[in-house]
């Protein structure tokens, strides 16, 4: 009966995505990627190479798996095998197409019988590596009829989710298809234990390699370095409406020696002239840079993609977007440049945010005069933001190696 309701409601949420891309851009892309995916898959790989594929939903995915992706590659025992990453999310698909490290790049077709067994069946993958929260049902019990090894790295579980409810026996037998999982902490492997899935290791969380490779490369922007030099500044990364409505007024009510560096989750033409209309202090369009003096200005506004993980670098805080919403985004790409971070109240599900809140590195806010509160203090007491700092960078480097643990745990078990 369950993989009967599974089965319609996946059905059901693909047909959305269809009726969707009617109007919606990124279901576009994503309806248009999946077309003719057979015949284009079957003409990029090789039969005579051995294969290990990736999977993940999206890009911030993407960043958890790039270190495992990039120690495949160039470490002797397994630099010969192909990798084939492929996406969910078209923004994932559209913005790594063209990753260095992988020799396919593609969209994962819809999780039917069918269009599993057929992609199995022409790649033929040595074996798989699902990236933290991917569990398609008819992929991994395909993986499974064919005998070909697959692994989840850097998965988190939480006693609320569905493998651990009385209705989700289910969901909890797709786990089982995981030769290995690896979690990111000792409260996930007890909760899968409890229902019988010891094959747990836990090893981390492999964005943490991530972020300090990204803070340890050499970055140079001369107008961002002058116009943050001396200067207390407030990064604010990947922050949506709900985020801006609070940071405007705050902006727009500071001390004139504060600096802001402002970086939407969104940067189409709409969004970026209504952020452009809510603050009044001065403001330029980081496309529009060009000679400008950045003495000139209190606000820079990237209106660009794929900065943001460098732009952390030039600022005393963070404030991270999504916690009035969803969830918030990634707060390791912040910390790592050991300071603190803040967010809004939608934060539990994520444990790295939950981590930072309990050793003083990381603050939520409700409202704004909380935010108004804790900045003045991280920005106006030295101490205070020193101490902030020291856990920041702390918690990361203790919490780094997860990549290089789930490597050699893989090379044990015999995959390469």
């Amino acid at each position: 009966m369950m993989l009967l309701l599974y089965t319609i409601a996946t059905r059901l949420y693909f047909f959305g995505i269809r009726i969707a891309s009617i109007f919606n851009n990124k279901a576009a892309l994503i309806i248009k990627g999946h077309k003719n995916w057979r015949q284009k898959l079957a003409e990029q790989v090789d039969p005579n190479s051995k294969y290990i594929w990736i999977h993940c939903a999206s890009l911030g995915e993407f960043e958890q798996g790039r270190p495992l992706i990039e120690k495949f590659k160039t470490d002797p025992l397994t630099k010969d095998y192909k990798i084939l990453l492929s996406f969910f999310s078209s923004s994932g698909y559209q913005i790594r197409k063209n990753y260095e490290f992988a020799d396919i790049v593609c969209y994962l077709p819809f999780d039917t019988k069918n269009n599993a067994h057929d992609f199995v069946q022409i790649l033929k993958p040595d074996f798989a590596i699902f990236v933290k929260y991917e569990f398609w049902h008819y992929f991994l019990d395909e993986l499974n009829n064919e005998n070909i090894p697959a692994y989840c790295i850097s998965a988190i579980f939480r006693e609320n989710q569905m493998f651990f409810k009385s209705y989700g026996k289910f969901f909890l037998k797709t786990l089982h298809n995981f030769r290995y999982i690896f979690v990111q902490d000792e409260n996930s492997k007890k909760l899968l234990t409890t229902k019988n899935i010891t094959n747990v290791d836990v090893c981390g969380d492999t964005r943490m390699d991530r972020v300090i490779q990204i803070a340890s490369k050499k970055y140079d922007n001369p107008f961002l370095e002058e116009f943050s030099k001396g200067k207390h500044t407030l990064v604010c990364g990947s922050t949506w409406p709900e985020d801006e409505e609070i940071l405007s007024k705050f902006i727009n009510a500071s001390d004139d020696k504060y600096r802001y560096i402002i970086a939407p989750h969104e940067v189409n033409d709409k969004h970026i002239r209504g952020l452009l209309q809510l603050i009044n202090k001065p403001v330029i369009l980081y496309s529009e840079i060009n000679s400008q003096s950045p003495k000139n200005y209190s606000v820079v506004i990237i209106d660009t993609i794929g900065l943001l993980s460098k732009l952390y670098r030039f600022g005393n805080i963070a404030y991270i977007g999504g916690g009035f919403g969803k969830g918030i985004h990634n707060v390791l790409e912040a910390a790592v440049y050991n300071i603190a971070v803040i967010f809004g109240p939608n934060y539990k599900k994520f444990k790295e945010a939950d981590d930072l809140v309990k050793i003083g590195a990381g603050f939520s806010i409700k409202t704004l005069l909380e935010l108004s509160d804790i900045t003045k203090r991280l920005f106006e007491y030295d101490l205070y933001a020193l101490g902030t700092q020291n856990e920041a960078k702390d918690y990361i480097f203790k919490s780094s190696g997860s990549t290089q643990h789930t490597f050699t745990k893989l090379h044990l078990i015999g995959e390469f």
